[in-house]
This record gives structure tokens, sequence and C-alpha cells, in this order.
């Protein structure tokens, strides 16, 4: 198993009332949220982003320590599973010139809505199944992603991550340590169908193989 760290730390953080919108959230928002359509991503914030827009702030600072972290060169190939409009690919391509990005997502809404100059980049396409070979990719990238699958179709998608790299990979999931933030994970969520405690996601990871470094989303 690789490592337990925050390469995500320079993202910028936003100020969220959790227990606001926990308290205000209804399965229906949910049901509607797990869409991952235009709601999802364009319309109203009870559904999900409120307005999903490329900001330079956001993927800028993250990039130099994704770039450090894995030793990233232009000849070098990412693929990032849950790209959503391809923002982090984006700028994958914008800082380190020449590098060969892929992104998928099971949004077609996302997909059809990529960043312009990513759009040839990017397919529709199920974590369960990546439509690519063994070995593709130097790194794989999913942010928030693998855990809006049921508990054994996240495991189907670590193996598949675990599958087309050459063994470098980085995911974020949805965890706890405490009851507190168990509470908190639980009002704040809208589309995760698999979220554990961090030491259970660590037997999780060890239980399929996942060999990848990873780290936490708490609200």
């Amino acid at each position: 198993m690789g490592q337990e760290i925050d390469l995500l730390i320079n993202y910028p953080k936003t100020k969220r009332n959790v227990k606001e919108r926990g308290a205000i959230k209804t399965e229906e928002d949910r049901a509607i949220a797990g869409k991952f359509g235009k709601e999802f991503f364009d319309r109203d914030r009870k559904y999900g982003y409120g307005g999903y827009n490329y900001y330079p702030r956001f993927w800028h600072p993250v990039i130099p320590t994704f770039q450090e972290h894995f030793g990233l060169t232009p000849s070098n190939s990412v693929l990032d599973v849950g790209c959503g409009k391809g923002f982090m690919l984006y700028d994958l391509r914008k800082l380190i010139s020449g590098i060969t990005v892929k992104g998928v997502d099971l949004s077609e809404y996302a997909i059809e809505n990529t960043i312009e100059n990513i759009k040839p980049y990017v397919q529709v396409a199920n974590a369960k199944k990546l439509p690519f070979v063994d070995n593709s990719f130097d790194v794989v990238l999913s942010i928030n992603t693998v855990h809006n699958l049921e508990r054994q179709e996240c495991a189907q998608a670590l193996k598949e991550i675990e599958r087309v790299s050459k063994g470098k990979s980085f995911i974020t999931v949805d965890a706890y340590r405490n009851d507190e933030e168990k509470d908190l994970m639980f009002a704040w969520n809208l589309t995760a169908k698999t979220i554990m405690h961090v030491d259970e996601w660590k037997v999780f990871f060890r239980e399929i193989g996942y060999t990848g470094d990873y780290y936490w989303f708490v609200p």
C-alpha cells in the first residue's frame, strides 16, 4: 500500500456550514445529485456545485505538488478518473507542457461541457471498467470519485486504477476519524455510497490490493 499523504494541501479551502447543509438536504436532493447531470454541476447549490466553472486558483497550486511527488515531466502520461469538466487536466497541460493526459467521467453532461481544448482527451466511462489496456499511464489520479460507488463497485474501480497504472496513483475518498466527523460527513454527503473510518479504508485498500497513495475528504 502507498502513502497516506495530502497532495491537495495547497487546494484552496472553502468555508462550509456543514450542519446547515445537512439539515436542509432531502433524499430527493441526493437522488437528483446522484445522476451527475446539469443539476449537479450547474443548477441549485442544494444539488451539488451550484455552478461548476474553471478558476485557475483551484488547481494551479496543486499541480506543482503532483509534479514533485510523482516526478512528472512532459514525457509522462496521466489519467484522471472522474475528471468532471477537465479543469485539472487543463492545468496539468498548461503547467507541464507536453504531458499526455486522459480523463474519464460517468457524467455525459460533464464530458459534453468539458473545457474546450481538453475535449479531445476525455470520454464517458465508468470507473468500474476503464477503457484502457494494462499499464497505460504513468500516474492515475481520482479525486473524490470512487466513493460514489457501492463498496463492491468501489473495489472494482480501485482494481481498475491498479490495472491501468504503471504503479503510481493517488485517490481521495470521503472518510472520518471520529464520531463528530462521522456525523458531519453523513450530514454533508450528497453522492457518496461508500464512506468509512480512515482505518477501515486502509484495511479495504490492503484487502483489494490497492497500492497507490491516498488521502481523505472530511468536510
